[in-house]
């Protein structure tokens, strides 16, 4: 039996949580009048859900269709379910949102769960369960990663996270703190932050022009336990902040976002490169990752923490050992200096330059929209049941641009835009 959580929605700021969910719809979506909307969310965070669908109906919505998910209902699986009911998953719930984002309609998630929720919970049947639940979400995700509709990801600060993120305060100091350091990261904490996006978007734009300008044929990180070349695709395209997806809507995905991203050649990584940030991972804290690539697939794997569910994870998919992003955060992004580990890659991935294992996203292509999933993988695009990002920047990173007959340009140095 479990006691009566608190009520701690008190703790947060109701005026920057009105904004946040402002900047959810006009920002993060752009919502369209008479667009659908398709909403996902831990029943925690049920005042930001009631927000932001006062907020998409005011926008002129059609319908606002919410599911909440419950930590007690997930655990319940793994303290009574069946053995077989681990390699299972609703599929008929993913076929729906398919057919829901082949409509136009918009997908919103909203995160806050326990990051370390199934930390005490059988590996195996957590990566079983992980396994199934991402083959039945491919026909939902194709629509995701192909960009057809407006999407967008935001948090709310739950206690079972908030707890994580500063151990050792009282809950609803916790809750507080941890409510503050989202509304900061995701620029609701000023009096107009729909403008303040705007600016910020302008800066992301200036940054992705000049890269799109150099052409660069690879990146090359250089810094401690790191020396690590990334071929980029070939056609590929950087993005960051505000992108236009298939159905014409511009939104950003990811509020926060500090990053400017591209494209890697799932068939031209070489080198060996160390995570300079812990990565969490369903429930698993993930540390000191040291990986060495040959030709695009990482040939050895280490970690001082974690390293079975690391191990676990390349071994998905054939894709789960390749590339599927690279991506630019300088270290004095607002999230690096605010020195939190948030446990949560929303967040976490902001705070310094990253790759991801996986698949890629077809927006990061010049004319993705119109290239066939073939098409993409002959252009070097990864393509997988994962895609995890982990961090690899910090403050004595250098990286440097290198053009197709070996010119190098300073692109970062000591973590920096160069």
């Amino acid at each position: 039996m479990t006691m009566q959580q608190p009520n701690l929605s008190a703790s947060i700021d109701p005026v920057k949580l009105d904004r946040l969910a402002e900047v959810a719809v006009k920002v993060g979506l752009q919502l369209q009048p008479g667009q659908d909307l398709f909403l996902t969310a831990p029943v925690a965070a049920l005042p930001l859900v009631r927000r932001i669908a006062e907020h998409a109906y005011k926008a002129g919505a059609g319908l606002v269709t919410p599911i909440l998910s419950d930590e007690e209902v997930t655990l319940a699986r793994y303290r009574s379910g069946a053995d077989a009911s681990f390699d299972r998953a609703p599929g008929w719930l993913y076929e729906g949102a398919a057919k829901a984002f082949a409509g136009n309609t918009a997908r919103l998630a909203i995160v806050g769960d326990n990051p370390m929720l199934l930390a005490g919970q059988d590996p195996a049947k957590v990566a079983r369960a992980n396994k199934a639940n991402s083959l039945a979400y491919q026909p939902a995700l194709e629509k995701i990663v192909g960009f057809d509709v407006n999407w967008n990801i935001v948090a709310y600060p739950g206690s079972a996270w908030a707890a994580q993120v500063f151990p050792g305060e009282p809950a609803d100091v916790a809750v507080a703190r941890l409510a503050d350091a989202i509304f900061q990261a995701s620029r609701v904490d000023v009096d107009d932050p729909v403008a303040a996006w705007g600016a910020h978007n302008a800066g992301l734009r200036r940054r992705t022009q000049w890269l799109n300008e150099q052409r660069f044929h690879a990146l090359h990180f250089s810094g401690p336990g790191t020396d690590l070349t990334v071929g980029l695709a070939d056609g590929h395209a950087w993005q960051g902040g505000a992108s236009t997806a298939k159905n014409g809507v511009t939104c950003n995905p990811n509020i926060p976002t500090e990053e400017v991203f591209t494209t890697p050649h799932a068939r031209r990584v070489d080198g060996h490169v160390s995570s300079t940030k812990p990565l969490s991972y369903q429930g698993t804290l993930i540390d000191d990752i040291a990986v060495r690539f040959e030709a695009g697939r990482i040939v050895e794997a280490k970690a001082a923490r974690g390293e079975e569910v690391l191990n676990k994870v390349l071994d998905t998919d054939e894709g789960a050992r390749r590339l599927g992003e690279v991506a630019l955060v300088p270290h004095s992004s607002p999230i690096s200096k605010s020195g939190l580990l948030f446990f949560n890659t929303l967040f976490d991935e902001n705070a310094a330059c990253h790759i991801a294992l996986g698949q890629c996203y077809s927006k990061c292509f010049v004319d993705g929209a119109s290239l066939s999933p073939e098409q993409i993988a002959a252009q070097g695009g990864n393509k997988s049941l994962i895609h995890i990002d982990w961090m690899i920047g910090s403050g004595e990173i250098d990286i440097d641009g290198v053009h197709a007959d070996g010119r190098r340009v300073p692109v970062f140095r000591k973590g920096e835009w160069a």
